[in-house]
């Protein structure tokens, strides 16, 4: 458990509850980045919850780890140019394939492991090939698993103390900037 927030997260902007167990305070509209049910992910922070109050409840949806830094932002600025192409791309194989579907958006989540296209109404059965075809392409490319696995964990045990060779500009071990998702 840790200080409960509400913040809205992905690109459908979807509000949930998420805890910071380093009890730390965030401003409202601070870009931080969550563990949530569908991987790491970028979000914004709305409000701190009152302790007693309903949402304040230990029926979190995930936790909250850190602001971003200015490595997250080149992240976040890498995956937004693949998510783009990847909207680009799926369009032109709707296109070629001819297959009667609204290619809405597209998503990719902060850790690289997901990327989500959103269509509006039904969605013909050929779409699930290409949505395939084009996740694990676009996997391919944005190769962010081991890095985010480090700026999610830490580059061991000791991660974020002076025993690791953490310190105030970052972590010697690991590299990270501002802290190592300790």
């Amino acid at each position: 458990m840790g200080k409960p927030y509400l913040v809205k997260i992905g690109l459908m902007g979807m509000i949930d509850r998420y805890d910071a167990p380093d009890y730390r305070s965030y401003a409202r509209d601070e870009q931080v980045i969550c563990r949530t049910p569908r991987g790491l992910e970028a979000g914004r922070i709305l409000c701190e919850l009152e302790t007693g109050s309903d949402l304040a409840e230990p029926d979190q949806k995930g936790q909250l780890l850190r602001s971003t830094s200015p490595a997250d932002q080149l992240i976040l600025q890498r995956l937004q140019r693949h998510r783009d192409r990847a909207f680009e791309a799926c369009n032109a194989l709707l296109k070629q394939q001819q297959v009667d579907a609204v290619l809405v958006d597209v998503e990719h989540l902060f850790d690289g492991e997901s990327i989500f296209f959103y269509f509006l109404g039904d969605v013909p059965e050929q779409v699930h090939a290409i949505t395939a075809q084009l996740s694990e392409a676009y996997e391919q490319k944005v190769q962010f698993r081991k890095f985010t696995e480090t700026l999610s964990k830490g580059c061991g045990p000791g991660c974020g103390t002076t025993a690791s060779k953490c310190g105030a500009n970052g972590c010697a071990n690991c590299g990270l900037s501002g802290g190592c998702g300790s």
